[in-house]
């Protein structure tokens, strides 16, 4: 239960099994193991010792996997940060985590991260290079760039080889690892701790679930600052002796002669990234025979794929090291639990309360799902524990959900995400599946888009707009300025008439649900989402007033 100590077991018994291939690079177990132990030593011989918080903005690759690994293996934290942090987020998150070392790529994507932070920070890296701090940002000593990292110009020899082996049996399953961040589509960013006990723990609980085991060559395309990168995907390969297939900068064509070429057994991620793959001309030539059926449905044979809901909706978020509550991917869940995210794993016990009075509610009634146990997180950089647990020691998520009599647990939505239409309550995810569940549509988000009185009144009488034009009269008759509308943007190959999808919808969603304020696109990457991978649900918003159209108008596809 702690890295060291995992490299060593993967050593002994499969030390000549390729641990990662990237690209065109491939590396064995023994030599990762090799690798990260000489890059320990010359940073232990820069500083960076145990409680040191190093700080990597790098893409997927064997690189990061050997930089992450010789970081945790000396006691040191890592800080995974997002290569889609805009300066003053990046900045935000180095003061956050109280990052001590800084490791940054030179350019990716034509962005030169040095030069954004010299910009939004000007000094910084100077100060740095000194080991002085800076005025705006105390905590950095060092900062290098990734080349830098791996040459001889750190700035001190490396340490000898058995103080780094110290170091590494000095590490207890109780120290940090790291510092994850994550974000609600509303909130700041916040720096979740994690330990190595209950991090790999938690790896471990979702393995089966996951039908991930010795030998399995796992694709997963979310980049390792993320926590279904990291966990789900680098710690996941080590845990279960597992190969994992990884690329720096994803791209369709590219990466289905990638996949064909490695002879992937397993593709895990978002349903829109294998969606993706699927919808691109290559797919149809491209040989994926290796691939288990607890894959992603979309890249699997048509008579392979699960019916919808069949399979558990595995749950979890960052503050529990990736998903907490599952069932096996590869078979279906029993009658009458489709839709289901299946049972809570070992180390997570789930507790249902009232999210305004706490108090525990019985099987099959809905409240906010409270978690406990050793695979949740340590707690939130910068927050005191009585802040972020309840007396009891359950982790209130603010996710709504119930639990049924047999265990099984059901996702409800957000508790913030609920809103009210002309006095009625509406929830996104509801709406949501009932969209995705019509035929042509891969996927939808849906959210309130407030309309001035202007854009309300625009409204045509059509059957997609009813529900529209019943809040103008609404809003006007109480001499409002504008109205509360449920808005949609669909993800759809070919549809492009709204009111098609709010006809159809309606067998399934009460009228006031039906969305009537529409956007309808082509391409998943539309979909707006923060550095941390989740919907922007502001930028959606703005999307919809500003693009969308309501119903009874044709919707140009994007």
């Amino acid at each position: 239960m702690t890295i060291p100590a995992l490299l060593a077991t993967r050593r002994r018994l499969d030390g000549a099994v390729q641990a990662f291939v990237s690209d065109d690079e491939e590396i064995t177990f023994a030599e990762l193991d090799d690798a990260s132990r000489t890059l320990a030593g010359r940073l232990v011989g820069a500083g960076v010792t145990k409680g040191s918080r190093v700080g990597l903005v790098m893409p997927n690759g064997i690189g990061w996997a050997t930089a992450a690994l010789a970081v945790m293996r000396v006691g040191a934290v890592l800080v995974p940060l997002s290569t889609l942090l805009r300066p003053p987020e990046l900045l935000a998150q180095l003061r956050a985590a109280a990052v001590t070392q800084l490791v940054v790529v030179p350019r990716l994507r034509g962005r030169d991260h040095l030069d954004e932070l010299a910009s939004a920070a000007p000094g910084l890296t100077e100060h740095a290079r000194r080991g002085r701090p800076h005025p705006d940002l105390p905590s950095p000593r060092w900062i290098w760039t990734s080349d830098e990292w791996t040459s001889d110009e750190l700035p001190a020899g490396a340490a000898p080889a058995p103080l780094v082996e110290a170091l590494g049996r000095a590490v207890r399953p109780a120290d940090d690892l790291a510092v994850l961040f994550t974000s609600g589509s509303r909130d700041t960013p916040k720096g979740v701790l994690h330990t190595h006990g209950n991090g790999l723990r938690a790896v471990a609980s979702s393995l089966d679930s996951r039908r991930i085991g010795r030998g399995e060559r796992l694709y997963i395309p979310m980049p390792f600052f993320w926590t279904g990168g990291f966990g789900g995907g680098l710690l996941s390969a080590l845990v279960a002796g597992a190969t994992l297939l990884t690329e720096a900068v994803p791209e369709p064509a590219r990466t289905l002669r990638f996949l064909e070429r490695e002879r992937v057994t397993l593709f895990r991620g978002w349903p829109d990234q294998a969606a993706r793959l699927a919808a691109h001309p290559a797919f149809a030539t491209t040989d994926l025979s290796t691939l288990r059926p607890a894959s992603l449905g979309a890249v699997l044979p048509p008579a392979a794929r699960p019916g919808p809901g069949a399979r558990a909706n595995l749950f979890g978020m960052t503050e529990t090291f990736g998903p907490y509550c599952g069932s096996r991917l590869d078979t279906d869940l029993p009658a009458g639990k489709h839709g289901s995210c299946g049972r809570p794993f070992t180390g997570v016990e789930v507790r249902i309360a009232d999210p305004e009075t706490g108090t525990v509610l019985p099987p099959g009634t809905e409240g906010e799902i409270l978690l406990r146990g050793p695979n949740v997180m340590r707690g939130i950089a910068g927050r005191h524990r009585a802040d972020v647990f309840d007396a009891d020691g359950f982790y209130p998520t603010a996710d709504r959900g119930l639990l049924d009599a047999d265990g099984y647990l059901w996702y409800r939505g957000r508790l913030d995400d609920m809103f009210k239409v002309r006095g009625a309550t509406v929830y996104p995810m509801e709406v949501e599946a009932a969209l995705r569940a019509l035929p042509g549509v891969t996927d939808a988000y849906v959210t309130d888009a407030y309309v001035t009185a202007a854009q309300v009144t625009d409204v045509s009488t059509g059957p997609g707009a009813a529900g529209a034009a019943g809040a103008a009269g609404a809003a006007g008759a109480a001499g409002a300025v504008g109205a509360r509308e449920v808005a949609a943007v669909v993800v759809a190959s070919s549809l492009d008439d709204p009111d098609e999808l709010a006809e159809q919808a309606r067998a399934n969603l009460s009228s006031f649900k039906i969305p009537t304020r529409w956007l309808i696109v082509r391409a998943p990457h539309r979909v707006p989402r923060l550095a941390s991978g989740k919907v922007d649900i502001d930028a959606l918003r703005r999307l919809l007033v500003e693009e969308g159209t309501a119903g009874s108008r044709k919707v140009r596809s994007r």
